[in-house]
C-alpha cells in the first residue's frame, strides 16, 4: 500500500481532532451532572420544578467559569456547551413542535375581512380540500376561486382591491399577477412570525435550540432540546406578537430612585450576604463555592447595585433611554428587587406607573460576561400603550443619504395621527419600540413624524435595523402560531432512553469485538481497532458540526458498524481463499485489498447505501433525516478505517514477521470447500417466500398496521402508575371521559401505558389539548393517588404517577408525513436501481436486487400486521419505523450488491462455465462473509433489544427481522430472480 505515512498521519490528527471534539462533551455533561447533584442535595420536598430552577441556579453561576484548560487556551462551561455533541428529543427530553402560520387568516386579514361571496366560498373549499392535499393552501384557495369566481376577479375592491394594498395591486389587475402578490405578502407574513419566534427561544435559555421554516408552506418547526417547563414553552410559541409604543424615562428622571433602592435594598438584605472567597491553592472549588455560598469566607453587604449598574447622567450629553444594566444571570434577581412593595414605594409620583423592561439583544464586557440592558417605560394605570402594533402597514431595512442603515416605517391613517402626536409630544425625548416586553430600540425623537417615517441611529447595524423592521411588521401578524404536530419527551424518560440505549450499545459493540477476535484471531483484533476508530471518527464528526443525535441515529451507527465489519470480514474471506489456494501471505493481503479482490464489492455495497442516504435525507424528516445524516457520515467513516487502517495494522504485523491466519482453533476450517447448489431450490424458495408474503398481505388488508399518531392523526400520552395497571380496566375508564375507547397498551414495564385517542383532534387551539389533558387525568384519577395536575402534566422530572411523553399530530400534517415517508422509500430505491444497472450494466441485477428488497419490506410489514396485537412491546407504524425499513433496505442491498459482485467476477473469470454454476460456486464461496456479517450485526441489534430503552423495541424488532429476512433474500431470492431473469433476456435476444 502507497503513501502509508500520509494515511498514519491523517488517521492520527482525524483521531485527535475527534477526540478534542467530543471533549467538550464530556466537560459539559460533567458540569451539568455537577449541576444535578447540586438540585438533588438542596431540593425541598423533591419538587420537580424547584430541581430544574436550582439546576439553571448551578448553570448560571458557572457559566462563565473555565471548565477546560489546554494550556493555550480556555473554556468557559458556555463555551463547551456550544460545542458538545447535541442529544435528540428522544434521547434528552423537551419539545419538538410544527407551528402553522394560517395562511386563510393572512387572506382574510389583506382583503379587510371581505365579505365577497366567492373569495369566503374558496376559503371554505380550501379548507376541505388541505384535509387530504399536499398543495399549499394558496395553492388551493386559487383553484377554488378560479372555478366559482365567474367575472370576478381577485383584485376587486370587495377583496384585494383594498386602499391598504393600493400600492401593491392594481385595479383590475389579472388574477395571476395578484396571486404574486399575495405569495410575497404570505412569505413576509411567514417570515416575520418566524423571527419573532425565533427572538423569543433566543430568551428561553435551552441549549442548542433549533427553528427552522418548512418551505412556502407556512409551518415553522421549532426543536428545544432540555426543555422542561411545557406550558411555558407552548404558551411562549403561540402567543400572538404584541408590539408596543411607549414614552420613556430617561436616566437622569430614575437615578435619584435607583439610589434610593440602593440603600432600601442594603436594608432589606442585612442578613444576607455574599461571600468573598479567601483563595486557597490547595483547594479545590466546590459546588458551594461557585455559588457564592461558602460559610467560611468574608462576608459582602448586599444591594441592588451588587446586581443593577446604573447609567448616571452628569451632564446633558450622558442623558440616555438606557437606564441600567445588569448581568444575565442576575436579571431575575433585579426583577424580583424591583418589584417589592417596599421599593415600589420610593417612587415618586411622577414615576408611580414606571415599568422596568429589558433589551432584547445582550452584549458582552471584557471578561466574557453577559451584559444586558434595562429600560423605564412610561406606562399608566391600565398599561396600555400609546400606540398598539396594528397600525403599522409596512417596515423595511434601507440607507438614508450617508449609505448608512436606517428603518423605513409606514402607518395607516389612524397610526399616522396617534404617531404625529406622541413625536411631536417628545421632541428631544426618547420613545421605545417594545415586542413581547422587550425593547428593540429606544431613539431619540428629533421632530414631528407623520405616516412614513425613519428609524435610525449612528452605531445601528444592517442586522440591527433587519431586527428593528421585522418587529415593526410584526405589529401585523395575522394570527398565533397553532400547533399542528408537537412531541413532548419528558426528562425522566430522555434519560431513561439515555442509560438503556448507550448501555445496550456498549454491550453490542463488546459482544461484535469478542466475535471477530474468536474467529479471526489476531487479524480479528486488528478489525476491532479500526472499528473503534471508526466509531470515534463517527461521534467526533457529529460534534464536530454539532449534529443531533437521535435513536434513529444510532441505528445509522448500528448499520455502518455492520458494513465496516462487513468490509473486514469481505477482505479476510479474500485473503483466507488466498491462503487455501496456497498463495504466500503478501500475496493474498495484496489481493484481498484490492479492486480485483474485495475492493469493488466494498465500494459497490457503500456507494449504494449512500444513494439511500442521500435520498432519505432530502425527501426524509426528523427521524429519518437524523437516521441519513449518520448513515452517510458512517459510511465515509467506516470505508476509511475498514480499507486503510485494517491494512496498515496488518501490513505492520507482517514485517514484523507476524504470521496471520486468519483464523483460529475456534473457526479453523469453517465454510471452506462449501458448494450449495442455491438455484436448484430457488422453486422452494418462491414458495416459502410467496407463501409468507400471501400470509402477510392478507394480515394487511383483514387486520391492518397499527399507525402510529404521526401517519393518522391523534393525541398518545405515555404515563406512568405507582403500580401495575390493566390496559383493558384503564381503556373502559377513559371511554366515559373520552366517548369512545381509546386505545391502551402496557408500555415497557407493567406499571407504565400507551394510551392513543382521536378525541378533538380535528378542533384546533391551544386550549383544546389543555382541555383533553384535563380530560385524561380526570379519567385516570382514580389510579394516580395523590398526584395532582400539576405534576401529571409532562414536563420536569417524574417521581411518581404522570405523563412521560405526549404526541399530538392533526390528520393534515399525518398525511404530509406518511406521503414524504412514501416519496423517500420509492426515491431510494429507484435511485439503487438505476445505479445498479449501470454498475452492472445488465437490468437482470437491478430487477433482482430490487425484487429483494420489495421482498424484505413486505415481510416486515406482514410481520408487523401479524404479530402487534400479542407482542408486549409498541410497535407503530410511524416515522422511526420507516427509518427502521430503510435500514432494512440498506442492508439488504449491501449483502445482495456483495453476492452480485461475486458472480460477475466469476462469470468474467470462467467463461465456459454455464451460468448457473457460476452463480452457485460464487454464492457458495460468499456464504462465510454472509453469516458472519449477518450474526454480527444480529449480536448488536438483540443486546439493543433486549437492553435497549422501552421506545426503540418496536424499532429493533423491524431491524432483527428485516436482517434475517434481508440474509436470506440475497441468497434466495435476489439471487435467482437475477437468474432467471438474466436467462430470459438472452432467449429474447
Amino acid at each position: 500500500m502507497q503513501n502509508k505515512g500520509l494515511i498514519k498521519l491523517f488517521a492520527i490528527l482525524f483521531g485527535l481532532v475527534s477526540l478534542y471534539q467530543l471533549s467538550f462533551t464530556f466537560f459539559a455533561t460533567k458540569v451539568e451532572n455537577d449541576a444535578k447533584a447540586y438540585a438533588e442535595n438542596n431540593v425541598v420536598d423533591n419538587d420537580a420544578r424547584q430541581k430544574a430552577a436550582l439546576e439553571t441556579k448551578y448553570l448560571d453561576s458557572v457559566a462563565n467559569k473555565d471548565v477546560l484548560d489546554l494550556g493555550v487556551t480556555k473554556y468557559s462551561y458556555n463555551d463547551v456547551r456550544d460545542k458538545e455533541m447535541n442529544l435528540g428529543l428522544d434521547l434528552k427530553g423537551g419539545i419538538n413542535a410544527i407551528l402553522q402560520v394560517s395562511v386563510k387568516e393572512v387572506l382574510r386579514s389583506l382583503s379587510n375581512d371581505s365579505k365577497n361571496e366567492a373569495f369566503n366560498k374558496a376559503l371554505e373549499s380550501a379548507d376541505e380540500r388541505q384535509k387530504s392535499s399536499n398543495a399549499t393552501y394558496l395553492d388551493l384557495f386559487f383553484e377554488e376561486f378560479e372555478k366559482v369566481a365567474e367575472d370576478t376577479k381577485l383584485s376587486d375592491p370587495s377583496i384585494f382591491g383594498t386602499k391598504a394594498l393600493s400600492d401593491k395591486i392594481s385595479f383590475n389587475e389579472d388574477n395571476f399577477s395578484v396571486r404574486e402578490t399575495l405569495q410575497e405578502e404570505i412569505n413576509s407574513s411567514i417570515g416575520t412570525a418566524f423571527e419573532v419566534l425565533r427572538s423569543r427561544i433566543d430568551k428561553f435559555g435551552v441549549t442548542s435550540p433549533n427553528i427552522q421554516r418548512i418551505g412556502n408552506s407556512g409551518r415553522i418547526q421549532i426543536e428545544l432540546p432540555g426543555a422542561k417547563d411545557i406550558e411555558r414553552v407552548t404558551k411562549l410559541i403561540t402567543s400572538k406578537a404584541e408590539l408596543q409604543f411607549w414614552e420613556v424615562y430617561t436616566n437622569a428622571e430614575v437615578q435619584g430612585f435607583f439610589f434610593s433602592a440602593n440603600a432600601k435594598v442594603a436594608e432589606l438584605l442585612k442578613d444576607d450576604t455574599v461571600t468573598e472567597q479567601v483563595k486557597d491553592s490547595t483547594k479545590k472549588d466546590d459546588i458551594d463555592d461557585l455559588l457564592g455560598e461558602t460559610p467560611d469566607s468574608t462576608k459582602v453587604q448586599k444591594n441592588l447595585f451588587t446586581y443593577l449598574f446604573p447609567v448616571v447622567a452628569q451632564s446633558q450629553q450622558q442623558v440616555s433611554s438606557l437606564v441600567a444594566q445588569a448581568k444575565v444571570t442576575d436579571t431575575a434577581r433585579v426583577n424580583s428587587l424591583l418589584k417589592k412593595k417596599e421599593i415600589r414605594d420610593l417612587l415618586p409620583s411622577e414615576l408611580r406607573y414606571v415599568k422596568f423592561l429589558w433589551d432584547y439583544k445582550t452584549n458582552k464586557s471584557d471578561d466574557g460576561t453577559e451584559i444586558i440592558g434595562l429600560y423605564a417605560i412610561k406606562s399608566n394605570r391600565n398599561d396600555k400603550a400609546n400606540i398598539e402594533g396594528d397600525v403599522i402597514l409596512d417596515a423595511a431595512q434601507v440607507f438614508d443619504q450617508l449609505n448608512k442603515p436606517e428603518v423605513s416605517m409606514t402607518m395607516n391613517s389612524s397610526g399616522t395621527k396617534q404617531w404625529s402626536k406622541l413625536t411631536g409630544d417628545n421632541i428631544g425625548k426618547f420613545v421605545a419600540i417594545v415586542l413581547d416586553d422587550y425593547v428593540y430600540t429606544a431613539p431619540k425623537i428629533n421632530q414631528k413624524l407623520g405616516s412614513m417615517s425613519s428609524i435610525s441611529g449612528g452605531s445601528m447595524t444592517i442586522e440591527e435595523a433587519e431586527d428593528i423592521a421585522t418587529v415593526l411588521k410584526a405589529g401585523k401578524l395575522p394570527a398565533a402560531a397553532r400547533i399542528i404536530q408537537i412531541e413532548v419527551v419528558g426528562p425522566s424518560l430522555g434519560q431513561e432512553a439515555i442509560d438503556a440505549s448507550f448501555l445496550s450499545f456498549g454491550l453490542a459493540i463488546f459482544l461484535v469485538l469478542i466475535w471477530m477476535i474468536l474467529y479471526y484471531g489476531k487479524a480479528g483484533l486488528f478489525a476491532d481497532v479500526a472499528l473503534l476508530v471508526n466509531i470515534l471518527f463517527i461521534f467526533g464528526i457529529l460534534a464536530s458540526f454539532n449534529a443531533v443525535l437521535t435513536l434513529p441515529g444510532i441505528a445509522g451507527i448500528i448499520l455502518t458498524i455492520g458494513m465496516s465489519v462487513d468490509a473486514n470480514v469481505i477482505i479476510f474471506e479474500r485473503i483466507k481463499e488466498g491462503l487455501f489456494g496456497k498463495k504466500g501471505l503478501k500475496q493474498s493481503v495484496e489481493e484481498g485489498f484490492s479492486v480485483k479482490g474485495a475492493l469493488s464489492a466494498i465500494i459497490d455495497a457503500n456507494i449504494t447505501t449512500l444513494l439511500t442516504g442521500i435520498i432519505l435525507y432530502v425527501f426524509g424528516s426528523g427521524p429519518i433525516k437524523g437516521f441519513a445524516l449518520t448513515l452517510m457520515i458512517g459510511i465515509a467513516t467506516s470505508l476509511f478505517t475498514a480499507v486503510f487502517i485494517t491494512r496498515l495494522l496488518i501490513d505492520g504485523a507482517i514485517n514484523k514477521g507476524t504470521n496471520l491466519t486468519f483464523n483460529t482453533s475456534f473457526s479453523k476450517g469453517w465454510f471452506q470447500n462449501i458448494n450449495v447448489e442455491f438455484l436448484k431450490k430457488r422453486k422452494i424458495a418462491y414458495i416459502i417466500s410467496g407463501a409468507i408474503i400471501l400470509a402477510g398481505i392478507a394480515s394487511i388488508f383483514s387486520i391492518g398496521l397499527k399507525q402510529g399518531v404521526d401517519f393518522k392523526g391523534g393525541r398518545s400520552y405515555v404515563v406512568r402508575f405507582d403500580e401495575s395497571m390493566s390496559a383493558t380496566e384503564v381503556a373502559g375508564t377513559l371511554k366515559d371521559a373520552f366517548g369512545t375507547a381509546p386505545e391502551v397498551k402496557t408500555y415497557g414495564s407493567d406499571n407504565q401505558l400507551k394510551i392513543t385517542t382521536v378525541y378533538r383532534i380535528e378542533e384546533e387551539g391551544q386550549e383544546v389539548d389543555e382541555e383533553v389533558q384535563n380530560t385524561l387525568f380526570t379519567g385516570l384519577k382514580p389510579y394516580l393517588g395523590n398526584t395532582t395536575y400539576e405534576n401529571f402534566k409532562p414536563g420536569f422530572e417524574k417521581q411518581g404517577a404522570g405523563v412521560m411523553s405526549y404526541m399530538k399530530v392533526e390528520p393534515t400534517i399525518a398525511d404530509d408525513i406518511k406521503t414524504d415517508a412514501l416519496y423517500a422509500v420509492f426515491g431510494s430505491l429507484l435511485v439503487v436501481f438505476l445505479y445498479i444497472l449501470l454498475r452492472f450494466r445488465k437490468i437482470s441485477y437491478s430487477i433482482g436486487a430490487v425484487v429483494a428488497v420489495f421482498h424484505d419490506v413486505l415481510i416486515v410489514l406482514g410481520v408487523f400486521s401479524i404479530t402487534y396485537s400479542f407482542m408486549p412491546f409498541d410497535m407503530e407504524i410511524g416515522q422511526s419505523f420507516i427509518a427502521a425499513i430503510l435500514t432494512v433496505v440498506g442492508y439488504s442491498l449491501n449483502d445482495t450488491v456483495v453476492i452480485f459482485d461475486r458472480i460477475r467476477e466469476f462469470v468474467g473469470d470462467y467463461k465456459n462455465r454455464p451460468l448457473g454454476e457460476n452463480v452457485d460456486k460464487a454464492v457458495s464461496s460468499t456464504l462465510g462473509r454472509t453469516i458472519n456479517t449477518s450474526l454480527t450485526t444480529l449480536l448488536v441489534m438483540l443486546a439493543i433489544f433486549l437492553f435497549g430503552g422501552d421506545s426503540i423495541k418496536g424499532f429493533m424488532f423491524a431491524l432483527i427481522v428485516g436482517v434475517i429476512v434481508g440474509t436470506y433474500s440475497s441468497l434466495f431470492v435476489a439471487t435467482p430472480i437475477m437468474y432467471d431473469a438474466s436467462i430470459k433476456e438472452k432467449k429474447n435476444k
